[in-house]
């Protein structure tokens, strides 16, 4: 079986998945896709299996109903982990993420534990996004820098590539958040860890089909999160050393 798995987590995305799929196969690279679909009202799971008929590489998990992207990538991840897969990548399903990064992320996760994929590493890399949202965005990263101490330059981003060993030192029982905020949990789980984490440079572009998934709701919960995880390590804005 390949090493590498792509999770892309679905909710009404009929019209960009299939663009996603073609995209991701056409690199050509030995990888697998997870979509996990939470049973949505258009039509993408019946949308997932038709393509999964005709590739080989590409699987489906099917949810019972809209759980939360926290949940959705917890339920990937522990399909991903009972399957000898070395490298399991977090990306979005609306084409905002570019599949030909993938090589990237893989050179790096040679020498880390976690890769994020940043916007804002050695300048800002965003495509159509208006003012008023690339600034709320650039101010929840400071945000929780300030509060948790990591120095990462995008840590809400949800472009990841886990190494298997890094996922399975984190109880994904225990994680609690399940909007954007989950994108900051789990990477602040596997730092205060001492873990090594890089971050390698993207250009972000939003969708151009189907709607933003935020809200006022994750927006609340991201804020009131990054005060847990502060507390769970110990009010520490460092992470603890290895030895």
């Amino acid at each position: 079986m390949d090493e590498c798995v792509i999770i892309i987590p679905t909710y009404n995305e009929r019209d960009n998945l299939p663009v996603m799929v073609e995209r991701v196969l056409g690199l050509q690279l030995p990888l697998h896709l997870l979509v996990v679909d939470d049973n949505s009202p258009d039509g993408t799971g019946q949308v997932a299996d038709e393509l999964a008929a005709r590739h080989s590489q590409l699987h489906v998990l099917h949810r019972a109903e809209k759980d939360g992207l926290g949940r959705a990538y917890c339920a990937g991840f522990a399909w991903a982990l009972q399957r000898p897969y070395e490298f399991i990548f977090e990306m979005d399903g609306d084409s905002s993420h570019n599949p030909a990064d993938i090589p990237k992320f893989l050179e790096a996760a040679q020498t880390a534990d976690l890769v994020l994929g940043s916007r804002y590493c050695r300048g800002i890399r965003v495509i159509n996004w208006p003012l008023s949202r690339l600034m709320l965005s650039l101010t929840a990263a400071k945000y929780v820098k300030c509060i948790t101490g990591m120095p990462f330059t995008d840590p809400t981003g949800g472009y990841k590539c886990f190494r298997r060993a890094t996922l399975k030192a984190i109880d994904l029982d225990q994680v609690r958040s399940n909007g954007y905020s989950f994108q900051i949990e789990l990477t602040h789980k596997v730092w205060r860890q001492g873990l090594r984490v890089a971050e390698v440079p993207i250009i972000f572009t939003d969708r151009y089909q189907g709607t933003s998934k935020m809200s006022g709701h994750i927006v609340r919960e991201a804020l009131w999160m990054v005060w847990r995880l502060w507390i769970q390590n110990r009010c520490r804005r460092s992470p603890r050393v290895l030895t």
